[in-house]
């Protein structure tokens, strides 16, 4: 029998590496002695969740992380061929995730996003500048277990209580998770308006919803 960590980690390892072609060769191979299900979580995850890591310290740049995303989803459509009816369209669970009204910074939420969808999330990503009542209307919309707001500037951060302020008002917030995120928020001001969470980063981000949403 092949050593199974080792191939969960020549899986990892190659969703590092970027590129497609080693990702689905490393997935062939361990898929003969690893249920997909482990493949998804302890090797295509995992392998993700670093390359998360990289980025966030500068050793790799957002079209590395684009393409290691697609890398991964093609090793988990491989691994669907393969599972049992019914387990495919799993998901661990919905998150809306979007950038408050009045500010169009885009990059780390669209990185939020791309790794949430990466380790089995589903994600409505609502774009940049978006009004308050858009984030409340489609987590309504999606029966969402959690939204994710972001805001880069101290002009815009007020917008993040905003938007809980209105879920308060519309009842789903007792049932609905809030991450807030961006480089003026602390944990100081999400315990201040109440949050469930606070992340300083898209890979810590992608951690705590597991933990919140699991």
């Amino acid at each position: 029998m092949a050593d199974i960590e080792g191939l969960l980690h020549e899986v990892a390892d190659a969703v590092i590496s970027c590129k497609k072609e080693k990702v689905l060769k490393a997935v062939e191979k361990a898929k003969a002695e690893i249920p997909p299900e482990e493949i998804i979580d302890k090797g295509l995850s995992a392998g993700m969740n670093q390359i998360g890591v990289l980025f966030e310290r500068g050793k790799l740049f957002l079209p590395h992380l684009m393409m290691a995303a697609d890398a991964m989803t093609a090793g988990v459509k491989l691994l669907e061929e393969g599972m049992p009816a019914g387990t495919q369209e799993k998901k661990l669970g919905t998150i809306v995730n979007g950038t408050v009204e009045g500010d169009v910074h885009d990059i780390g939420k669209s990185i939020f996003s791309t790794m949430l969808q990466s380790a089995g999330f589903e994600v409505h990503d609502v774009g940049r500048d978006v009004p308050i009542r858009s984030f409340v209307q489609k987590a309504k919309e999606t029966d969402a277990d959690m939204i994710g707001i972001s805001a880069l500037m101290t002009t815009t951060l007020q917008g993040q209580r905003e938007v809980i302020e209105l879920l308060k008002e519309e009842g789903p917030r007792s049932r609905v998770k809030i991450m807030v995120g961006g480089a003026p928020a602390t944990q100081a001001w999400a315990d201040k308006i109440g949050t469930n969470c606070y992340a300083e980063n898209a890979s810590e981000a992608v951690a705590k919803a597991k933990e919140l949403l699991l």
